[in-house]
């Protein structure tokens, strides 16, 4: 009568914990950092954050939940980017990176950043998307680093350029004027036009533009309304420069140590939050431009000849200065990716 008793016993607590075990399971709580403030509206990547989290969380039912850090919380790009690739650390960490912290890691990425590249939006999705270029960097990139390098995240629209002195339409417009300059990159671009390119802050480029040590500068209309640049600038060329975006990357133990269907997941959750990322944008981006014409700026989109001019004074002067750092095959692999991807959406 004991031994059945103990076996009736035995029999309900195995059941018990049966039923009980998904409940029972752990959650595991990852670290999702990126730049910038968490501002769903001005902030294209923690728009992308927000989304992504709630895929996530949706489609592994809460076996996974994603705690957000904006304003770069766990670290500037050097330190996010050293904590994510290092093994053994079981830091279950994700980050969206900007060319910052990927390119000292992985400089091939600067060949996806030549000026002109993409006639349009269509054209940039696909080449991040399908493109052989992207799918040899993202094997690269696990190669060098162990991490996973997931989505090109949209972050804003593209790169244009402004001036107070005139229209600009073609490389010839540029001569003599004085712009302002990110990078060594954009002052061998402004020297192919015939224009010069000055490095300043980007805190010091309102009274630069306004007391003219600079005649102009390129960004995305975003920012040309965060800095009020529209007050002291009258002239915008829509000139497809360069596509703005940033790096959604996954620390290596923790995306290999999950089963492949929460991987696939994951990837699907990446890509999802990135196409509807790329429709706010893309909105807000044209929104941003009407703004600016109705604030006085007199806004240029180039036509296709035009543009074949900006391309072909451009990029080669561009590519030379890139050929330091980046082997010819990927830049060659890049291009060739962009001109498929340009007559593919034509």
């Amino acid at each position: 009568m004991k031994m059945r008793r103990a076996v009736i016993c035995l029999l309900i607590m195995v059941s018990i914990l049966a039923l009980s075990g998904p409940a029972l399971a752990e959650t595991l709580t990852v670290k999702m950092s990126y730049n910038g403030p968490p501002d769903e509206v001005n902030n294209a990547v923690h728009y992308y954050a927000v989304n992504f989290k709630k895929l996530v969380e949706d489609k592994l039912e809460g076996k996974i939940k994603i705690e957000l850090y904006p304003d770069s919380q766990l670290g500037t790009e050097e330190e996010r980017m050293e904590l994510l690739t290092k093994s053994g650390l079981n830091q279950p960490i994700i980050n969206v990176a900007s060319y910052a912290g990927m390119a000292p890691l992985l400089p091939e990425l600067y060949a996806a950043s030549i000026p002109f590249m993409f006639d349009s939006y269509k054209a940039a999705h696909q080449f991040f998307d399908s493109g052989r270029y992207w799918s040899k960097v993202k094997e690269e990139f696990k190669k060098r680093t162990g991490a996973v390098l997931l989505e090109a995240v949209e972050e804003g629209g593209f790169l244009a350029f402004t001036n107070s002195k005139r229209e600009i339409k073609s490389p010839d417009d540029f001569k003599g004027l004085k712009f302002r300059a990110m990078d060594e990159g954009q002052v061998i671009l402004y020297k192919a036009f015939g224009a010069s390119g000055i490095p300043i802050p980007w805190t010091e480029l309102y009274m630069a533009l306004k007391t003219g040590v600079v005649d102009g500068q390129m960004n995305p209309a975003t920012y040309i309304i965060i800095g009020s640049l529209y007050e002291v600038q009258k002239y915008m060329t829509l000139a497809n420069i360069q596509y703005s975006d940033q790096f959604l990357v996954v620390n290596g133990d923790l995306f290999d140590g999950l089963p492949e269907a929460e991987q696939k997941a994951i990837a699907e959750a990446a890509h999802q939050a990135n196409v509807m990322t790329r429709e706010m944008v893309e909105s807000q981006d044209a929104e941003q431009i009407k703004f600016l014409e109705e604030k006085g700026m007199k806004v240029y989109a180039p036509n296709e000849d035009e543009m074949n001019a900006f391309r072909d004074k451009g990029q080669p002067a561009y590519i030379e200065w890139l050929k330091a750092t980046v082997d010819e095959e990927w830049l060659n692999m890049a291009l060739e990716d962009a001109k498929a991807a340009n007559e593919a959406v034509k």
